[in-house]
């Protein structure tokens, strides 16, 4: 269920957002990666995913999210859970008053280039084939998406 701005402002100032992360590689062994649109992490090239909402499972969520940010729905069985991760911002969706924190599960999912119809202008605005190395090394690729790359 999606909230109205002012709840939903008061869960981010109040409470950690649990979030799915997805490391999505092609066939070449490349990792697709947006470029932010919003806040936290705006301007950078960030892993697709999305939060978890209230009353719905984490196998629910998987279909959604993969429905919504590549295009494609996949179930969580056909991906390798990689483990949570903690993301902590200064920022928020709405602005700078108040930081957001994450717990994000990050799920390793491989899939076929062509299968994807990546949705423009809602998250991302563009979108790219990274390889790892070049990833870890651009300034350009957050932080926290570096993190799921590193040993």
């Amino acid at each position: 269920m999606f909230l109205e701005r002012s709840t939903f402002s008061t869960v981010i100032a109040s409470a950690p957002l649990v979030s799915i992360d997805l490391m999505v590689e092609n066939e070449q062994g490349q990792v697709l990666l947006g470029k932010r649109l919003n806040k936290p992490a705006q301007g950078y090239w960030f892993v697709p995913g999305g939060r978890i909402q209230k009353g719905e499972t984490i196998e629910q969520a998987f279909k959604r999210l993969t429905l919504n940010e590549l295009g494609k729905s996949y179930s969580i069985k056909q991906a390798e859970l990689k483990g949570p991760y903690t993301h902590l911002y200064d920022d928020n969706v709405f602005g700078d008053a108040f930081g957001t924190h994450y717990v994000a599960i990050a799920y390793h999912l491989v899939v076929s280039e062509n299968d994807l119809l990546l949705p423009m202008n809602e998250q991302h605005d563009t979108y790219q084939w990274f390889e790892q190395a070049t990833l870890l090394e651009s300034s350009n690729v957050h932080i926290h998406t570096k993190w799921y790359f590193q040993g």
